[in-house]
């Protein structure tokens, strides 16, 4: 099938909310400030905590009665039929994965590293190097017209590709009504206005460009190797950023 609490108390829980809720919103692996001067601190305030926790408590109050597992491979696994569920679930559902997995593809610019061997080798094949990886995904982020994202991911053929959707959709979505490459995406990047406006303006290039320093490669390869590459969808969590195991 292809389809904030930044504080010590990270090390006691993962998820923000309250008792009851099927999802929760995923605390940050960093402070709010760590993105900087890349990310400010106050659009990371926002965004999280305000635009992120607004599509959790949507697909919370889309989803009361029914049973579904709160974790994040259900969440993965939900992208697939979004669509043709409702437009709460697409939208409210979509947005809650998007951002989760945005959030935990960033680091901090000193933490950002560099591409696994095994995935520089992909980009390298596809792309002939990360600088011919950059020219694509940016040209992908500044041709999507208003809102959305933009995409790395693995197509069905295994090859690494780029893409972009409207809104909160993604390419794990089934039967969107515009062309998208099929792909399990690894590593996106939110286009929509309330992402950097407060410190970029109108100038989505610049944040285009600032993008490429707080990547956290880590865990993009983790995402490569142990799911798109098998053709699994990758599930939202910090795996690749210190810690161990799944969570």
């Amino acid at each position: 099938m292809w389809f904030h609490v930044p504080t010590s108390a990270m090390a006691m829980a993962l998820w923000v909310g309250a008792a009851g809720e099927i999802f929760s919103l995923p605390a940050l692996q960093y402070e709010y400030d760590a993105l900087e001067p890349y990310i400010d601190e106050q659009t990371m305030r926002i965004h999280h905590g305000k635009h992120h926790a607004t599509y959790v408590a949507g697909l919370n109050a889309e989803l009361q009665g029914k049973k579904v597992s709160g974790d994040m491979v259900a969440l993965a696994e939900l992208q697939r039929t979004a669509p043709a569920t409702s437009p709460a679930t697409r939208n409210h559902g979509g947005g809650h994965y998007n951002h989760a997995l945005f959030w935990v593809n960033l680091a901090s610019a000193s933490g950002s590293s560099e591409p696994s061997p095994e995935l520089g080798a992909a980009i390298e094949d596809r792309f002939g190097g990360l600088d011919g990886l950059k020219e694509a995904f940016n040209k992908i982020a500044l041709s999507r017209f208003g809102s959305g994202w933009a995409w790395l991911g693995v197509a069905p053929d295994g090859q690494l590709k780029v893409t972009s959707t409207a809104n909160q959709d993604n390419p794990l979505m089934e039967g969107l009504e515009y062309k998208v490459e099929k792909m399990i995406p690894i590593l996106g990047l939110d286009v929509w206005e309330h992402a950097y406006y407060l410190k970029y303006q109108n100038r989505r290039a610049d944040y285009v460009n600032a993008f490429w320093n707080i990547i956290n490669w880590k865990k993009v390869s983790r995402n490569y190797e142990e799911y798109a590459k098998k053709g699994k969808p990758v599930p939202p969590t910090p795996t690749g950023s210190g810690h161990a195991v799944e969570l």
